[in-house]
């Protein structure tokens, strides 16, 4: 009987290979989906990436009842959809990959945007709530942003303040048409019929 080889068994160590991360302008979708789930919150911004720390209490109350009457609203008249952070919209030219807006609308003949696991264009309607945090992106960055991608009304919701401003996209800007205050109703012009009053938003 023949004499069996003996083999020899090498164990080799894999290094895993560690992807750099791009300079600030050069993000992209990609770069972005291998963060770490981590509670921040993440955005890219023509091409730059912006993080904020996970929204506090009064910040989610408000974007919950906001966002459940709009929702309400919407149903009732078959006005299109509804939808709340964490989502990740793709705005087009590199303008956001992705932003996340707190609550979006999208309009019934606007549907053909939403994925299956992104919103690939541009939302009717944005809400942002402001925290400690992030209020310089959503008054300046963000308000850039959405008036260059064309987004026809932009709300900023101020808990602190106890005000809620409605811009409207007036060309290629912006034009604050008012900012409401404690004991004001709040209404839309692209939700057409939809108001509610400050007090019922913004927790006390």
């Amino acid at each position: 009987m023949p004499r069996l080889r003996e083999t020899a068994t090498i164990a080799y160590t894999v290094q895993p290979v560690v992807q750099a991360w791009p300079e600030q302008g050069q993000w992209t979708y990609d770069d972005y989906a291998r963060l770490p789930n981590d509670g921040w919150k993440y955005e890219v911004m023509r091409g730059e990436l912006y993080m904020s720390p996970a929204p506090g209490p009064r910040h989610q109350r408000t974007a919950l009842r906001l966002s459940m009457e709009m929702e309400r609203f919407v149903s009732q008249r078959q006005m299109g959809e509804i939808y709340i952070s964490p989502i990740d919209v793709i705005l087009p030219r590199n303008l956001g990959t992705p932003v996340q807006p707190d609550i979006l609308f999208i309009r019934r003949d606007n549907l053909g945007i939403i994925g299956e696991t992104t919103i690939d264009g541009v939302p009717d309607l944005v809400v942002e709530i402001l925290s400690p945090s992030n209020w310089v992106d959503d008054r300046r960055t963000k308000l850039a942003v959405y008036a260059e991608a064309r987004i026809g009304e932009y709300w900023i919701i101020d808990p602190r303040a106890v005000t809620v401003e409605v811009y409207q996209l007036r060309g290629e800007r912006y034009d604050l048409i008012e900012s409401y205050g404690p004991g004001d109703t709040v209404s839309s012009l692209v939700l057409e019929g939809f108001s509610i009053p400050v007090a019922e938003v913004i927790p006390q």
